[in-house]
């Protein structure tokens, strides 16, 4: 392995930016209820994340 090689990951939950609305679009219905664990697949530490995420947008008037 070469010190140039560069390894890309993606963002975990908790690290989402309240800014991004296109990226909590997965977390959410088309009404703008948050999606419960069983359909996100996320981890119960992962999940309240994303809940506290999405309330923070929504108080800023950024997401649904």
């Amino acid at each position: 392995m070469s010190t140039t090689e560069t390894t890309t990951q993606t963002l975990t939950p908790a690290e989402i930016p309240f800014t991004t609305p296109e990226v909590m679009r997965h977390f959410v219905t088309d009404t703008g209820k948050i999606l419960p664990r069983k359909y996100t697949h996320l981890s119960a530490k992962h999940q309240r994340a994303i809940t506290r995420t999405l309330k923070h947008s929504r108080n800023m008037l950024l997401a649904k």
